[in-house]
């Protein structure tokens, strides 16, 4: 059986982190985008129309995440 190592902890605290973290809210976007890419790379060996319609799905999709990410930054505040 492997033996444990003896680990050192700091005597002080660690200090807390220097700013804030921002994570995104959670969203569907990226996988309408997959679903709609699939369907396009899919659709270019099935059937035209099928293609056309992933594009138009992921375009959409990909505007709308782009314009949702610019509407939260805008709400961060301006100290960074």
């Amino acid at each position: 059986m492997a033996e444990r190592e003896h680990v050192d902890l700091p005597e002080q605290p660690v200090p807390p982190p220097g700013e804030p973290v921002h994570l995104p809210g959670p969203s569907y976007q990226p996988v309408v985008v997959a679903v709609g890419l699939s369907l396009a790379v899919c659709g270019v060996v099935i059937q035209p129309i099928i293609a056309v319609a992933g594009a138009i799905i992921a375009l959409v999709a990909i505007v709308r995440w782009i314009r949702d990410t610019r509407e939260e930054i805008s709400e961060l505040p301006l100290e960074h």
